[in-house]
């Protein structure tokens, strides 16, 4: 929790550097989510001009199940952060930035560091995830009477179909001889 009386009195900002436990806030926000550990934030955070801004490095280790299999699978993941916020009561003479949601609004009297590391894991969040054999394997998930394919071979066996379909498809070879 950075306090904004504090931020506003250190003109050369205030710098952290901290190990956060945001796992239970996160597993509340996406069930999926199997596992979060090593969750590392450092940065600081600036005052001027009515503005308040966060800027730091977040590294962390979460696992997610796999796309195809459901097997956990674990990501390091390191991501820049940079996050502009304004106090509620100096809304009025920014309001185009409000209106064009390049800043936060704070309706308290601190920026909640936690909820900010929350909000960008949960973005971050990729929407393929594949452990390593599955990465180098070519295999797809089948079963009884379906198949998984990629884009490419759905766009070939589309284009054959269309080749079946056509009408004109059994004259072919009529004339080769």
């Amino acid at each position: 929790m950075l306090i904004l009386s504090e931020i506003r009195k250190r003109p050369d900002g205030l710098h952290f550097d901290q190990v956060c436990d945001v796992k239970e806030k996160l597993l509340e926000r996406d069930p999926q989510i199997l596992d979060l550990k090593d969750v590392r934030v450092v940065g600081d955070v600036h005052y001027d001009a009515g503005l308040y801004l966060l800027h730091y490095q977040l590294s962390y280790e979460v696992t997610l199940p796999s796309s195809r299999s459901m097997t956990p699978v674990s990501l390091k993941e390191v991501q820049d952060v940079q996050e502009l916020f304004i106090e509620a009561t100096d809304v009025a003479g920014k309001q185009d930035m409000v209106d064009d949601q390049l800043v936060l609004v704070l309706e308290e009297d601190n920026i909640d560091l936690d909820e900010s590391i929350v909000d960008n894991i949960l973005l971050a969040i990729p929407l393929q995830v594949l452990s390593e054999e599955e990465k180098q394997s070519q295999e797809l998930p089948t079963g009884q009477d379906w198949t998984v394919l990629t884009e490419d071979q759905y766009q070939s066996l589309k284009e054959e179909k269309q080749k079946e379909n056509n009408p004109f498809a059994s004259l072919q070879g009529l004339f080769d001889e």
